[in-house]
């Protein structure tokens, strides 16, 4: 059993002083004893993962597991339309990811049982079940596990994985997803904030997008900033409780002063036809904001869906579905099915695996308000890269959509099939704050690759 040790208080005694160097001693040892996946793990591993997180659940019925053959209240309005895979069908406001449908596969079987927003999404980010399915989960709680993409950051922190040449790890964008208050799990919990994600807010499609934590003031010239950066150095060598703020603010001076980091994010240099592929809207420039971070090498990039034009409208439909779906359908059918296309013609499709999936799907049969209610005994998630297997589906709906009929899939097990895709061990323990030890996760790996 491989142990990771958890984070301690951020006020620093002199006893925790000790005991972060023992910590550290321990990590330096993960170095020489790198984790592994099993032996059974599929390929070569993937560099980068990116996963867009549709929040508030889209239609699975009306997306990609649609039932034509079924009752108008449970089949509804759209109708469905051929794709490059013979046999497949998808939505009729999905036509580019029809012809894209070849390098796709769609899991038809996720389920898990919390109907409250923030708890699915906690359970869809962690891979974990929280205490509660019906309470407000408070936002970044210190005692929450962390998500997969902090887990990735700490694996990669601690010579789990090598580095890229990006110090950045683990990035989300264009913005934190809200519900009453930040949804939990979106950060990395217990394993403390040097492996939440660099987080972006602000809009790629505008053209004054900066991103103003990596810039330097204009009256700092480098000289300057060096200068700065020694006197802090100093200052931090004359009281040790400022031994974490030290790596924060080493932290900000690279991101600063690394051209890889400043280079990713500068979207404007792109041409003005890829721009327009992509598509001139929130949702499409972040994603090619994506694509760069997965050239620069950030290794996991969280990509939100669910504002347009500095709205909230996510895809919560409770009622009039059909035409809030078709306004969400259209930008990401263009911009996703651009990025796919946009990895594979670099050739980074093989080593990035693309994940597009909400915290569960609708109801099977729509109610008298035109709208679909909050389901996730049976949805669907759609992968794209990595090594899976292209042009397929697995797991099935019954004939209504209400349960999975064959294969199901959990969130725990996608969890575990991104750890091993990246070459990581899910059964690897870290401690949490009190020293307790928790698996990385408990779910199986889904055989799609």
């Amino acid at each position: 059993m491989l142990e990771i040790p958890g984070i301690v208080e951020p006020t620093f005694s002199r006893r925790c002083f000790l005991q972060t160097a023992g910590y550290a001693a321990i990590a330096a040892a993960l170095n020489q004893r790198r984790l592994s996946a099993s032996k059974n793990a599929p390929h070569t591993p993937i560099r980068s993962c990116v996963l867009l997180m549709l929040y508030g659940g889209p239609s699975q019925i009306d997306t990609w597991d649609m039932k034509p053959d079924a009752s108008s209240e449970v089949r509804g309005e759209y109708r469905p339309i051929k794709t490059s895979v013979p046999g497949l069908i998808n939505c009729e406001h999905l036509t580019a990811c029809a012809q894209i449908m070849h390098k796709l596969t769609v899991i038809r079987s996720m389920h898990h049982d919390l109907t409250n927003h923030n708890s699915a999404m906690y359970q869809a980010l962690v891979g974990k079940t929280p205490s509660s399915n019906n309470e407000v989960l408070g936002e970044n709680r210190l005692g929450d596990f962390p998500n997969v993409a902090a887990a990735i950051s700490y694996a990669t922190a601690h010579g789990a994985l090598p580095r890229t040449g990006n110090p950045l790890i683990n990035v989300a964008l264009p913005h934190v997803m809200h519900n009453v208050v930040d949804l939990p799990g979106q950060n990395s919990g217990f394993l403390g904030g040097s492996h939440d994600p660099f987080q972006i807010n602000a809009d790629p499609n505008t053209d004054q997008f900066r991103v103003q934590n990596l810039q330097r003031p204009p009256a700092v010239s480098e000289p300057r900033l060096q200068d700065r950066r020694t006197l802090l150095k100093s200052l931090d060598q004359l009281q040790v409780e400022n031994v974490d703020l030290e790596s924060y603010q080493r932290r900000a001076f690279e991101l600063l002063q690394n051209d890889t980091v400043q280079s990713a994010f500068r979207i404007e240099r792109e041409p003005t036809s890829v721009r327009e592929q992509y598509g001139r809207h929130k949702l499409g420039q972040s994603l090619l904001l994506a694509r760069r971070l997965v050239e620069s090498g950030v290794r996991f990039i969280n990509v939100h869906d669910g504002v347009r034009n500095g709205q909230t409208v996510n895809w919560d439909s409770h009622s009039s579905l059909f035409p809030r779906h078709r306004e969400l359908l259209a930008p990401f059918d263009q911009g996703f099915a651009t990025f796919i296309n946009d990895l594979a013609q670099r050739g980074l499709l093989n080593s990035t695996l693309v994940i597009a999936m909400g915290e569960f799907g609708r109801t099977p049969r729509v109610n008298v308000n035109g709208g679909r209610d909050h389901w996730p005994n049976c949805y669907s998630v759609v992968l794209a890269g990595g090594g899976v297997r292209q042009g397929t589906t697995y797991g099935a709906s019954d004939s209504l959509g209400v349960y999975p009929h064959s294969h199901p899939v959990t969130p725990a097990d996608l969890a575990a099939t991104i750890f091993i895709r990246f070459g990581i061990n899910p059964e690897t323990e870290i401690q949490d704050r009190t020293g307790r030890p928790f698996k990385l996760s408990e779910g199986r790996f889904i055989p799609v690759f």
